[in-house]
């Protein structure tokens, strides 16, 4: 069993920047890849960014490219996704979680979310 945390969501203006933490905990071993994704009202998750904990790979979200970057470290066992350049259109809940796609959403551990809000 998985468990992952959310933290770092907030209020923040159009332009500035926030850092999402997601900090994971029980059998690290049952996973390979953290992803973030994000749930704006009356829309569907979607995904925005993913790493891959033996290599290192990442994936991001052409919406989020050269604005988002995902990271993590290992001691803390904690993964971060930095944003950058924010837009009102990146407010959503955001939520880590051990799959990196959407179509796996049944076969993974998910956090509970901590939300981003843009605005002026």
């Amino acid at each position: 069993q998985v468990q992952l945390v959310e933290s770092g969501g907030g209020l923040v203006q159009p332009g500035g920047s926030l850092r999402l933490s997601c900090a994971v905990s029980g059998a690290t071993s049952d996973y390979y890849v953290i992803g973030w994704f994000r749930q704006a009202p009356g829309k569907e998750r979607e995904g925005v960014s993913c790493i891959n904990i033996r290599d290192d790979s990442t994936y991001y979200a052409n919406s989020v490219k050269d604005r988002f970057t995902i990271s993590r470290d290992n001691a803390k066992n904690t993964v971060y996704l930095q944003m950058s350049s924010l837009k009102p259109e990146d407010t959503a809940v955001y939520y880590c979680a051990t799959v990196c796609t959407i179509a796996r959403r049944p076969f993974g551990s998910w956090g509970q979310g901590t939300r981003v809000t843009v605005s002026s």
